[in-house]
């Protein structure tokens, strides 16, 4: 009877931790393991510290600004140097998105460098918001974009308002200097 209880506790173990292992590597934990590793940069930013006029937006972008609470920004610096390396890690980004889980928002590219904006949850209402955008002379950065009852629709056109935005640029300034 010990014996088979043993072989029941020794599979019902096995069974969670494979059932833990999950479907690859999730995004978050491709940030973790390689927030600190030497061609890449990560900057973790509150949005409570970014200062953005906000002064123009409309109502949707408003909303959209107020339920961004964090941006995790990772990029990989390109050189001549680590070219392999580019590539594998490019892969592995691209693999990561390719999963069914991320939903599709924006997509477009011009002149070799492509930015895609994907997301998680549904059609109204969005866990996580990704900007993935890759250039083969500078390299590749990632921004997950998290917080509360986001909008797809909305987080479009906080982007284009952003564009016209006046904000520091020394807020940002580790990330510019790394992207030189």
């Amino acid at each position: 009877m010990r014996r088979t209880i043993n072989y029941i506790f020794t599979a019902l173990l096995a069974s969670a931790l494979l059932a833990s292992c999950g479907d690859g590597t999730s995004l978050q934990r491709y940030f973790v393991d390689n927030q600190e590793s030497a061609n890449f940069i990560s900057q973790d930013v509150p949005l409570s510290m970014v200062k953005v006029d906000a002064t123009h937006f409309n109502d949707d972008q408003m909303e959209a600004y107020r339920s961004v609470k964090r941006l995790n920004f990772l990029g990989f610096k390109a050189t001549e140097d680590n070219k392999e390396a580019y590539n594998t890690e490019l892969s592995k980004v691209k693999t990561i998105l390719d999963n069914k889980k991320y939903n599709d928002l924006i997509e477009f590219s011009d002149k070799g460098n492509k930015i895609v904006v994907k997301y998680i949850g549904d059609g109204d209402e969005a866990d996580e918001v990704v900007v993935f955008g890759h250039a083969k002379d500078l390299g590749f950065a990632i921004v997950r974009i998290l917080g509360d009852d986001m909008s797809p629709d909305k987080m479009v056109t906080l982007a284009s308002a952003l564009q016209d935005s006046n904000f520091e640029a020394s807020q940002v300034e580790d990330i510019m200097n790394f992207l030189k």
